[in-house]
């Protein structure tokens, strides 16, 4: 009795593998029933990837469905400040308010840039100086809608392990992405000036101010003692009143003082510029953005790939999709089911 039930479980097991087998043959054949129209599908697919593909890349980029796009990158090197500053805890907050996590002391400035590049005064500086409201053609809600298509191709990015910060741009015109990145740097620089968190550049600033001021006005006064000595050497003793040897007395004393406020403010000044040269500052530019001479996207292999890939598991999904409906319309219990007429 037990080796009559073992017999008949051995022989059921059988029919369930022979029922797989069949099952697995069931699906090569529908492959193979259908193979002319997946291969067609496949084929007629490939084919327009690849004239679609030409056909954007002979075009002008601004008539193209798919041009080439450029992406210029500049460079800069933040100097992290030392721990437990106030500047530090100040930048930091500032940081928070933007939702950007400082991970630990001297991650301020870095965080700092990370913030103003994503700032709505950088976006809208950005934006105005290359008036990218109308190239963009933006038309509803110009100020908001600008800046959410600029933020998709004005990008910025921080590596802690070598403190470089990057900014680069997207766009089909790579003469004009590069000025726009170099417009974000200059501005960003700018901006670290003015938060006065670099002081030796804001320094060495002043000081090439009042060089130059205290320059000029060394020459004003040897011009102007100039003209008296040709006045009083024509024999004029007179000059608007006023005897003119005490007034090329008055300016020489006051040359005299302005020559010395000059050597003292150059000599400050190439100290400095020493001092600056053993410092690395705050903000440095350590590669200004190139003109690219390759694209940096679209990939047209990787899109006829994906086109190609998707075409075949769409036909095979139609092969079945067929000869499902074709067994509907072959069983009348199907049909009675579906409510379908012969």
């Amino acid at each position: 009795m037990e080796n009559l039930q073992d017999s008949e479980s051995v022989a059921a097991k059988n029919v369930e593998n022979n029922d797989d087998e069949i099952s697995l043959l069931d699906l090569v054949a529908v492959l193979l029933h259908y193979k002319k129209m997946i291969i067609l599908v496949t084929a007629i697919a490939m084919l327009f990837a690849v004239v679609f593909s030409i056909i954007s890349l002979k075009l002008p980029p601004e008539k193209s469905p798919l041009p080439n796009k450029y992406t210029p990158m500049a460079h800069m090197l933040i100097k992290e400040e030392s721990s437990g500053s106030g500047l530090s805890s100040g930048l930091s907050s500032l940081a928070g308010l933007a939702g950007i996590s400082v991970g630990g002391a001297g991650s301020s400035r870095s965080s700092l840039a990370t913030y103003l590049s994503s700032s709505n005064e950088y976006l809208d500086a950005v934006a105005k100086e290359f008036n990218l409201t109308e190239r963009y053609k933006i038309e509803k809600s110009p100020l908001a809608s600008t800046r959410k298509a600029l933020k998709k191709t004005l990008t910025s990015d921080y590596d802690e392990d070598s403190s470089v910060f990057t900014i680069s741009f997207t766009d089909i015109d790579p003469v004009f992405a590069k000025n726009v990145v170099n417009f974000a740097v200059d501005w960003m620089q700018n901006r670290f000036d003015e938060l006065g968190l670099d002081t030796n550049r804001i320094e060495k600033k002043n000081l090439e101010v009042s060089v130059e001021a205290t320059y000029k006005e060394i020459l004003k006064l040897e011009h102007q003692a100039q003209n008296l000595g040709s006045n009083l050497s024509s024999g004029v003793s007179i000059w608007n009143g006023q005897n003119v040897s005490i007034e090329i007395a008055r300016i020489q004393m006051e040359l005299n003082a302005q020559q010395k406020v000059y050597e003292q403010l150059k000599t400050q000044y190439e100290l400095l510029k020493v001092k600056m040269q053993s410092e690395q500052p705050v903000f440095q530019i350590l590669e200004r953005p190139e003109i690219p001479d390759m694209k940096s996207a679209p990939s047209r292999g990787k899109l006829c790939i994906i086109i190609t890939f998707a075409a075949v598991f769409i036909s095979i999904f139609m092969a079945f999709a067929l000869n499902a409906w074709h067994n509907i319309k072959n069983d009348p219990e199907a049909r009675k089911k579906l409510n379908l007429k012969k």
